[in-house]
């Protein structure tokens, strides 16, 4: 099983120049062979694939010498990803992709593992190719065989290593033999069919107005100037605690449900369409529910559960799970208890919902 270790790098200045160099030629790569790409096709209609461009590198390496200074692997993994990105124009018919930026200020290359030139010198000391010995905070011990290491630069400026590595052993956790229907809302961020709610901690809401300030600062600085990327970075890094605050609740409640549940029923949700609310989109991107249903899958994976998926459009709020009976009225969210006119039970309306999507959940599975 592969499993990828994320830890924070501390570079030297020295060592700092090198992971920028290395950004700029990875860019320069991925921007030359795109260009080289869209011209060759839009005049001949013909493909220049991942290995005419593997092979033209080489020619290029020798004309331009300073990209020999890049790692040479992270100039072969950025053909790969323009490859993928271009296989997807054809495939999705999404457009070109799009070149990249200098001024993203958030960046990263991938190196491959090749005779040990990534591993772990000491418990707080990583050998990345090119960059010799660089510290890092390590609070959790690698596992399996090193594959590959991709460096990165956050917005806030801070520098991470992503070490992904295969044949990791996972312990299955001890099943329970419990099953559950998950129900995702805004108010409460999840309500369990067992009557359970897990309350919503906003936490872009609790920031808003300190963002908002700093944000009002940064437009009265002069782009490009000093104190205006001093301000951009005060920005970048209390949107990247909100992020931080974020993944760390939904760390948490997944790890909860895949250790007290066997089976967790869910519905699909089309989040990308629900953002087109205006009114809502701000409070459904700060839930995050994709981000939190997709750790649900791997961790699933992980520890050798399960994750139902029931569909997009099964009405669990309409539906009374008592008796079954459908009613068009609940539509209305302002609806949150109400009385099925049928067996007379007063249904909560998440928790009615959840049920719903517990026994749609469990019929889809067996």
């Amino acid at each position: 099983m592969n499993k990828a270790f994320k830890y924070r790098l501390y570079p030297t200045k020295e060592q700092e120049v090198q992971i920028q160099k290395n950004f700029g030629c990875v860019r320069f790569v991925y921007n030359y062979y795109l260009s080289k790409r869209i011209e060759i096709y839009e005049s001949s209609k013909e493909t220049f694939n991942y290995y005419a461009c593997a092979k033209d590198l080489t020619q290029l390496k020798k004309e331009l010498t300073w990209l020999k200074e890049a790692e040479s692997t992270s100039l072969q993994s950025s053909l790969k990803n323009l490859d993928k990105a271009y296989i997807k124009f054809f495939k999705e018919h999404t457009g070109y992709p799009r070149f990249k930026s200098k001024k993203s200020h958030k960046f990263s290359y991938n190196c491959t593992c090749v005779s040990n030139n990534i591993e772990f010198v000491d418990n707080n000391k990583l050998k990345l190719p090119k960059l010799g010995i660089i510290k890092v905070k390590n609070d959790l011990p690698i596992q399996g065989r090193i594959l590959s290491a991709t460096i990165s630069q956050v917005p806030s400026g801070k520098y991470y290593v992503s070490i992904c590595c295969d044949n990791v052993d996972i312990e299955p956790l001890d099943k329970t033999g419990a099953v559950v229907g998950v129900d995702l809302g805004i108010k409460d961020f999840a309500i369990t069919s067992d009557g359970v709610k897990i309350s919503n901690p906003k936490y872009l809401k609790q920031s808003l107005s300190k963002l908002a300030k700093l944000q009002r600062e940064l437009s009265r600085k002069t782009r490009g100037s000093s104190n205006y990327n001093k301000q951009r970075i005060k920005v970048a890094r209390l949107q990247e605690h909100i992020a931080n605050q974020r993944k760390d609740f939904l760390h948490k409640v997944s790890t909860q449900l895949i250790k007290e549940y066997d089976i967790i029923c869910l519905e699909d949700l089309k989040v990308s369409n629900m953002l087109k609310n205006h009114k809502l989109a701000r409070s459904i991107a700060d839930a995050s529910w994709s981000t939190f249903v997709s750790m649900l899958e791997y961790k699933s994976v992980w520890y050798n559960k399960q994750v139902s998926k029931i569909g997009t459009f099964f009405p669990s709020s309409q539906t009374c799970s008592k008796c079954g009976e459908k009613f068009p009225f609940t539509k209305d969210l302002r609806v949150r208890e109400w009385i099925c006119p049928s067996c007379n039970n007063k249904l909560d309306r998440d928790i009615n919902a959840a049920n719903n999507i517990l026994n749609e959940g469990i019929r889809l599975t067996t």
